[in-house]
């Protein structure tokens, strides 16, 4: 069947000028609800005192402060609903890194944050609207290595298969895994590495295109998404792939993408496109400053958009991307973006 790839162009005008005199600080997450509503989580501690001058003390400037972590934007991009928290909700990841709505509006949030005492976040909290705690995956501060079945190691990447009650996570930037969970009760169900195999934490060699792949993710283990037809993407930033695995973590195939890229990679997050056989996957490239549009069948590239540059449709570290139903694409981008950006599917 031939597909016309998907064309897309940036809006200018979403979201509208935040509430509040807030301001956004690096957008570490976003994600679409069932109802076309877009979440994102930011990390109001990256603002510094320049960009939140009133929130200094006293005050340096009349603008600004720090908006609430997670925002809920209308699909006219209004802020309709804010979130979390340090010292509004107990636990709360130090730095914020995901963000997932399931079926049931229930909102999870991950981190990778590190105190003083190099003690991660490692954790994943489940709330409802209401702020009322529902789940905590891990535990704050504690990590037991890449085959610990009850903690975490700096999560990055959440996603809910509410017909299953499963959560997987990309797990993370300590470890080097995938690993399920009961969405409701948090008990364990399974976890693997790299190729399907056991997961090691052993010293690893500089990364380098010219060798053959690494029977192991590298850190950071960034994204996690899972098709409707049971295929589990899984995004290994700095290996510059993404690996296929079936539910149960049986390998199946993997693709490069600008496999030269060093530093950081080039798989940063990942979304499915919305049509009935999500045909097209797309990869967030920080290190390149674009999104590439995958083939989902035969995991080749057929298109991209987006270049560096901070102005409109153009990418500063873009970290993380939502489709809505319509087919539309949102973009979050961390490091000095500081931003998110609509893209109307054309």
């Amino acid at each position: 069947m031939n597909k016309t790839v998907p064309q897309f162009t940036v809006d200018p005008s979403w979201p509208k000028p935040l509430p509040e005199n807030w301001m956004l600080g690096q957008c570490a997450g976003i994600a679409v609800d069932s109802h076309d509503n877009i979440w994102v989580a930011h990390r109001p501690n990256s603002l510094d005192a320049v960009e939140a001058g009133a929130a200094q003390v006293p005050p340096t400037s009349e603008c600004c402060v720090p908006a609430p972590p997670v925002l809920c934007f209308d699909p006219e991009g209004n802020v309709i609903h804010t979130f979390g928290g340090i010292g509004v909700i107990d636990p709360w990841p130090r730095r914020e890194h995901g963000v997932y709505v399931d079926l049931d509006d229930h909102i999870w949030v991950g981190g990778n944050g590190v105190d003083a005492e190099g003690r991660g976040d490692n954790m994943v909290v489940k709330f409802d609207l209401d702020g009322k705690l529902l789940l905590v995956l891990g535990e704050p501060g504690e990590t037991g290595g890449s085959n610990d079945t009850r903690l975490l190691g700096q999560t990055a990447g959440i996603h809910v298969v509410d017909a299953d009650n499963e959560v997987y996570l990309a797990d993370g930037y300590v470890n080097r895994r995938i690993i399920v969970f009961d969405a409701t009760t948090g008990a364990y169900k399974r976890h693997w590495g790299a190729y399907g195999e056991r997961p090691h934490d052993d010293a690893l060699p500089p990364y380098d295109p010219s060798q053959p792949a690494i029977r192991s993710f590298r850190s950071a283990v960034h994204s996690v998404q899972v098709a409707r037809d049971g295929l589990v993407y899984a995004a290994d930033r700095a290996n510059c792939r993404v690996q296929v695995f079936q539910k149960d973590g049986t390998y199946v195939t993997e693709a490069f993408i600008r496999r030269e890229t060093l530093g950081a990679g080039s798989a940063w997050d990942m979304e499915l496109s919305t049509d009935p056989e999500q045909q097209f996957l797309y990869v967030a490239d920080g290190a390149n400053f674009k999104v590439w549009i995958l083939d989902r069948k035969s995991l080749e590239v057929v298109g991209s958009f987006g270049r560096g540059g901070r102005q409109v449709g153009q990418f500063e570290w873009v970290h993380n991307l939502a489709a809505d139903s319509k087919g539309n694409l949102y973009t979050a981008e961390v490091n000095n973006g500081k931003r998110i950006q609509k893209f109307t599917s054309r």
